[in-house]
């Protein structure tokens, strides 16, 4: 068994699509689909199941994923200690999150006691964000809802509450507290699908007993606010210090029933591999939260 073969099936798997996983390896579909038939012949067990041009982990493969993502990320690992010892990335701290609102005071604070940090982050879906944690591509995960799983430190940072926010001139901007489902007519502006705030909000309506009608959808949460302050509908989401709400714009109200909140907790691998500058980080961001 060759380290080529289970880079193959981890992409493979990833995907769960041969075509996709042919292009990301820059190699023909026969080929691969060859080294996979390969690599199951001298396991003894199919790691797929195959229905036309279909195909999908089966028990054995799942478990048979789990041992070789360990591997790839023990390899990562060790490739990244190497660096640090040789002092390369021994500032560089990357982050995946989907709550961004409370990072310029962090860093600001965090940088000033380390100046010489090199942060590196992307945004994205839960989905997403996970996957980039799994695959080491990212230290550290900050995020609503918590990512957790058998193999994920889940640390809670904060529990907000969230808001009705409405336009200034909107019929319930006098109101001093709601009952959510007297919004059930009203058209929402949020995230898109698999983004926390998104799923979030189409929870907590249906948990007030209707589904949403949301009429915009984006990928930038800056530009929530902006589309309520145009009138455009009305939004849910926190409201804490480092939330900007333009005065006289918006209104956020407090939500009776049901009870809305939602927790951002920091996710890390257990045993992954953090350089000197992110486990002070990791440190610095509980502190700072308490």
């Amino acid at each position: 068994m060759y380290l080529i073969q289970l880079k193959y099936f981890h992409t493979v798997a990833r995907y769960e699509h041969m075509t996709r996983a042919a292009e990301e390896l820059h190699i023909a579909q026969p080929s691969l689909s060859k080294v996979i038939s390969k690599l199951e012949e001298e396991l003894g067990v199919p790691l797929f199941d195959r229905v036309g041009r279909q195909i999908k982990l089966n028990y054995f493969g799942k478990a048979f994923y789990i041992r070789v993502e360990r591997i790839f990320r023990e390899l990562e690992d060790g490739k990244r200690e190497l660096s640090d010892m040789l002092k390369n990335e021994s500032s560089k701290i990357s982050i995946a999150a989907n709550n961004i609102g409370p990072f310029s005071n962090l860093l600001e604070g965090y940088l000033k006691l380390y100046p010489n940090t090199i942060f590196q982050q992307t945004i994205g879906s839960i989905t997403k964000m996970q996957h980039q944690l799994q695959n080491g591509e990212v230290d550290f995960c900050i995020s609503s809802p918590p990512i957790e799983g058998d193999f994920i430190d889940c640390i809670p940072l904060i529990s907000e509450e969230i808001f009705l926010f409405v336009p200034s001139n909107h019929k319930f901007a006098k109101y001093k507290e709601i009952n959510l489902i007297e919004a059930a007519n009203e058209p929402f502006i949020s995230l898109k699908e698999g983004f926390g705030i998104r799923d979030l909000t189409e929870k907590l309506c249906l948990k007030a007993g209707f589904k949403p009608n949301i009429i915009y959808e984006t990928d930038v949460s800056a530009n929530l606010m902006e589309f309520v302050n145009s009138n455009m509908g009305i939004a849910l989401l926190p409201i804490l210090p480092w939330n900007y709400t333009q005065q006289n714009m918006s209104v956020p109200i407090h939500i009776k029933e049901p009870i809305c909140n939602r927790k951002i907790a920091l996710s890390y691998i257990k045993g992954h591999y953090l350089n000197a500058a992110s486990i002070q980080f990791k440190d610095y961001l509980i502190d700072y939260f308490k």
